[in-house]
């Protein structure tokens, strides 16, 4: 896992949050809404983003296994959906009478 990394962006503000919250962002790098960190993919660094997760977006480099989490997994479904609506076969328009 030591060659791997991971891309985080924070998506969302920290105003209202638990200041362990905000201290993991910090850890991770992260300083305000849209920045974006390359982080090394740890177990560690995987249990902040699991406690965040609601904050931020992730990517995975180098074909390693998707995180889990409610905004991975949305945004899988949402592939999935753009992959099957682009295979369908598009059906002609019928002309009007």
């Amino acid at each position: 896992m030591a060659d791997q990394m991971i891309i985080v962006t924070q998506r969302r503000g920290l105003s209202h949050k638990p200041e362990a919250q905000r201290l993991i962002l910090k850890g991770l790098g992260l300083r305000r809404v849209n920045h974006t960190v390359t982080v090394r993919d740890t177990p560690a660094i995987r249990g902040m983003i699991i406690k965040v997760q609601h904050l931020v977006d992730i990517e995975v480099k180098k074909g390693l296994a998707p995180l889990t989490g409610a905004r991975a997994k949305k945004k899988a479904a949402a592939e999935a959906a753009a992959a099957k609506l682009a295979k369908a076969p598009k059906q002609a328009a019928k002309p009007a009478k």
